[in-house]
């Protein structure tokens, strides 16, 4: 199964949840997933990075995109940087790769 060009075992499983790799572009036109690139989905958020302005658009946007409540949403590597590892909890693998399924690779010019 794959959504975009990012495979399952991109989507490591973890006891309470998923783990979805992401590369964030901040001070986008619009909140929104971008494509799929080397395995982690790039995504664009609308805030800037000031006062943890756009990991709080983040969690909502995926919270909403994965219909999980914000608190489900947990940042767990790369809480200042572009490159993160979130944690998505109580979510399944089949559900995820679902949402992340119109995601296109970014090669094919996503």
């Amino acid at each position: 199964m794959t959504a975009g060009s990012l495979e399952v075992g991109a989507l490591p499983s973890h006891p309470d949840g998923v783990v979805l790799a992401l590369v964030v572009a901040r001070r986008s036109s619009k909140t929104e997933f971008d494509c799929v690139d080397q395995g982690a989905v790039r995504d664009r958020v609308a805030a800037p990075p000031v006062d943890d302005a756009a990991n709080a658009a983040l969690i909502r946007f995926l919270a909403e995109a994965f219909g999980l409540p914000k608190g489900s949403v947990q940042i767990v590597a790369g809480q200042s940087g572009r490159r993160k590892r979130v944690l998505l909890v109580g979510l399944v693998l089949s559900p995820a790769v679902d949402v992340l399924a119109s995601v296109v690779s970014c090669a094919r010019g996503g």
